[in-house]
């Protein structure tokens, strides 16, 4: 039999979803289900990574809120029954997404925008910026805008600096119709416990509270950390990456209509949205589903990707002039507040001349794999660490490929 260590209980190293962590997701379940003996070992007192749940009446994620159904990772949970109920965007809500633009909100993207999603505009290069790309498709205020639309999948200050083809796989995406984007109800710690679940069942050892500092030598090791993590446990100062940094805003507030369900900010990287969407509905067969925030209240999540040089208060205040916006009278109507930096741990970003066959390779040799956000593998956010992981327990088990759909 098969003897896997796994170093780190995230998305990627135990059964993840964006977006964003590496091991418990997708590589752990597939192991065992191939007959390996897994031991996983996570340093914090709970697993789940960047998919954690705060508890308390606040439920708010440490990371991404919504699953992509577009993703490699969406079969594969769906065919084990581990999404759980879900909260897609309803035409309704749809209807109340915002875009700020000049200084004021609207309901429609300008019209230069659009050009960029057209069926025969053609794949965009990989050695260009986005924004030389786009603008000679659609001009430089629709360039930047559609740049700025894609913040809410980048997390990086300056999408239009990145390669073309990086930037419009995910344009793209976030701007798909039907939406892509589904909300677990509850937050992702129910996802995050069924995965768990399964883990045990298939007999993982699941070590919290359990630092690793030394590579074991007896069996092939997957580290799922991030990148900065593993740069230190493996000693290698090559395992680097660009990723970005933004602040999140977490808050609360009273429930009042006429709300926006979202703001997109078009003028500069940005985006605001109700949280309330996890909020479990009073029917039949959803009474345990726990919500996102006490009754009468609806959380608020944004995230404002920030330079080098700014700080953890300039993405705030760019929050407060979003939600001054879409959701006038917040801040009379604040119950809870928190704010944090996501420095490095929001997903790779490629670079012109760089895609992600580019980033750290899985295999490092000797038996030891990477699997995380910044790995050479496809797709984005939290996609990557799916196929990442999936990649190294391969790998690790001695095969070429593990089929996606098993």
């Amino acid at each position: 039999m098969h003897r896997i260590t796994v170093i780190g209980g995230g998305f990627a190293g135990r059964p993840r979803p964006p977006p964003r962590s590496a091991s418990l997701a997708r590589g752990t379940p597939i192991a065992a289900e191939a007959g390996a003996k897994v031991t996983v070992h996570e340093a914090h007192h709970t697993l789940g990574g960047q998919a954690r749940t705060a508890d308390g009446p606040y439920r708010t994620n440490d990371g991404p809120q919504a699953l992509y159904n577009g993703g490699p990772h969406w079969a594969w949970l769906r065919r084990r029954d581990l999404i759980g109920p879900l909260a897609p965007i309803p035409p309704l809500e749809a209807s109340r997404l915002r875009l700020h633009h000049k200084g004021a909100l609207r309901r429609t993207p300008p019209f230069a925008m659009l050009k960029l999603l057209r069926r025969r505009v053609g794949p965009a290069p990989v050695d260009t910026d986005f924004l030389t790309w786009a603008t000679g498709i659609a001009g430089e205020e629709g360039a930047r805008a559609a740049a700025h639309c894609c913040a809410v999948a980048l997390f990086h200050h300056d999408p239009g600096s990145l390669s073309a083809a990086f930037v419009q796989e995910r344009l793209r995406r976030a701007a798909k119709l039907p939406p892509e984007a589904h909300y677990p109800r509850g937050g992702w710690s129910g996802v995050v416990d069924r995965m768990a679940a399964l883990a045990w069942n298939l007999g993982v050892r699941m070590e919290t509270l359990s630092r690793v500092d030394t590579l074991p030598t007896d069996t092939p090791v997957i580290v799922a950390t991030s990148l900065d993590a593993a740069r230190r446990l493996l000693d290698d100062p090559a395992l680097t990456w660009p990723s970005g940094r933004t602040t999140l805003v977490d808050l609360a507030v009273r429930t009042r209509r006429g709300d926006a369900f979202a703001v997109s900010d078009l003028d500069a990287p940005g985006w605001v949205e109700q949280g309330g969407l996890g909020v479990s509905p009073r029917r039949r067969g959803t009474a345990q589903v726990r919500t996102l925030a006490p009754a009468g209240e609806q959380l608020i999540q944004g995230q404002v990707p920030i330079a080098p040089h700014e700080s953890k208060a300039d993405g705030a205040t760019r929050a407060e002039q979003l939600l001054d916006l879409g959701f006038p009278g917040w801040r009379e109507r604040l119950t809870w507040r928190r704010e944090a930096v996501a420095n490095g741990r929001t997903g790779a970003v490629d670079l012109p001349g760089s895609t992600w066959r580019d980033r750290p390779a899985v295999d490092r040799g000797d038996g030891v794999y990477l699997a995380g956000d910044q790995v050479a593998s496809p797709r984005l956010l939290s996609e990557v660490s799916f196929n990442s992981a999936l990649t190294a327990v391969s790998l690790a088990l001695g095969r070429r490929e593990l089929d996606k759909r098993a």
